[in-house]
């Protein structure tokens, strides 16, 4: 009987691509039959991490060079047991140093990113297209939000910021999915359609197996039944 209601849903007709801007945001974030994200909450991870490792490495480099040189300046006076011991001595202040400040950066830059990206594709996801618009306003929102502390000030100079990089960011972005022959958009909502057609096309060949096999049970039944009443009215 479980087993019955369990395999209910796969007889009823396939939902339909959804249509509104808030079905498609609910979609971005709920795993397909395949238990995989969206393309575009992938790329969200995936630059997220980028951003992560670049921060660091912005920070963290430059903060290495100066904290070894600081340190050998510092250390002429300083006794070494040998010089692979002083080497190792001033590289390990450049290691404190590199972690320290690439840390500091490499998480900005990551929630920087990662905001960007989240409101530019809900807004891109939401309207159903990819417009400069949509980067500038992401722009906007996450320099504000990252200036904010500062008070009115660096909240105006947060949002002018941020719109001067969501502009030339989301330009090149949208050359760059121009030039791969359709946007990510386009691809997922060919990707809907195409998976919709695929359900409606198996869900069309199921019911008419299970037409054509009630109609074979219920001719079969009355078929039974007419020989059931022929041999009553002989053995009367």
């Amino acid at each position: 009987m479980a087993e019955g209601v369990g395999a209910q849903p796969q007889f009823g007709r396939p939902a339909p691509p959804p249509q509104t801007g808030w079905e498609r945001l609910s979609e971005l974030w709920r795993r397909d039959e395949r238990q995989r994200y969206p393309e575009e909450t992938v790329n969200i991870l995936k630059s997220a991490f980028t951003g992560g490792v670049v921060g660091w490495m912005y920070g963290g480099l430059p903060a290495f060079y100066h904290a070894r040189k600081a340190f050998i300046e510092r250390s002429h006076g300083e006794l070494f047991q040998n010089r692979a011991d002083a080497v190792q001595s001033a590289h390990r202040a450049g290691l404190r140093s590199f972690i320290r400040y690439g840390w500091r950066w490499s998480w900005r830059v990551a929630a920087f990113v990662t905001i960007f990206n989240t409101v530019s594709t809900g807004l891109s996801v939401y309207r159903n297209e990819i417009t400069i618009s949509n980067f500038a306003s992401a722009g906007a929102f996450t320099g504000a939000l990252f200036r904010m502390h500062l008070g009115l000030q660096g909240l105006a100079g947060g949002f002018v910021f941020g719109t001067a990089f969501g502009i030339p960011a989301g330009g090149l972005l949208m050359v760059m999915q121009k030039l791969a022959g359709e946007t990510l958009q386009e691809k997922r909502s060919r990707e809907r359609r195409e998976l919709y057609e695929q359900k409606l096309a198996e869900w069309q060949s199921r019911l008419s197996v299970t037409e054509v096999f009630e109609g074979q049970t219920e001719s079969n039944a009355r078929g039974g039944l007419e020989t059931e009443r022929a041999r009553e009215s002989r053995s009367s």
